[in-house]
């Protein structure tokens, strides 16, 4: 029986689950950068009131979410995150697309975001779905990459 899966946008009421999930998603990089990635200590009750999240429903369950926040002139790409079980499924790139559709939504021309360059699984998935690197910042923490992408613009319709 093949899955069951779509977009929703978040509500107030899914914040503990937002949370879960990306703590879970989150987790394999604590080895590598010997701290919590930033995602993982946000305030997702003030995220889910500020900011744009979809969340992506596979069978009844959450397995991925994208949060945006909306700026000016180009849509940030706050967080994408995918169930670690469900990691490897391209639940990550359908994500992508729709971070994609929402900024085309808001009339956006440009999608940005940022990693951890240690994050080298993750740049190398934004590079192969278009986006570049616009510069690279360096912080106590370590090595940010900031990355954006243009989007096509939509045709107008006849």
């Amino acid at each position: 029986m093949p899955h069951r899966a779509g977009f929703r946008r978040a509500t107030p009421a899914d914040a503990t689950a937002v949370r879960a999930l990306t703590r879970a998603a989150y987790a394999r990089w604590v080895p590598l950068i010997g701290r919590e990635p930033k995602p993982m200590g946000a305030d997702y009750d003030a995220a889910l009131r500020d900011h744009v999240v979809e969340l992506l429903v596979r069978d009844g369950a959450l397995v991925g979410l994208a949060e945006m926040i909306p700026q000016p002139d180009h849509l940030l790409l706050e967080n994408v995150a995918v169930a670690p079980a469900c990691q490897g499924q391209g639940l990550g790139r359908a994500l992508m697309a729709r971070v994609e559709a929402v900024a085309a939504d808001l009339g956006h021309a440009e999608v940005r975001l940022y990693t951890n360059a240690r994050f080298a699984a993750n740049i190398a998935l934004y590079r192969r779905l278009g986006y570049r690197v616009t510069r690279e910042e360096v912080v106590p923490a370590g090595t940010v990459v900031h990355m954006a992408k243009a989007l096509q613009p939509v045709p107008a319709t006849r």
